[in-house]
């Protein structure tokens, strides 16, 4: 935002971007987070054998 915005182009601006981060950008990074961690045990699991007790 520039230095010129009014307050309401301000509060504009921060309810949009909060918007993208609830509805867009966490469930996506969330997403990508445990199938990342899943992956990577499965092919760890692939390589070394699965866990053993």
């Amino acid at each position: 935002m520039t230095e010129h915005s009014s307050p309401e182009q301000i509060k504009k601006y921060e309810k949009n971007t909060f918007v993208f981060l609830a509805v867009f950008l966490a469930p996506i990074l969330s997403i990508i987070i445990v199938g990342g961690f899943g992956f990577m045990i499965w092919i760890s699991q692939m390589l070394f054998g699965p866990p053993t007790s």
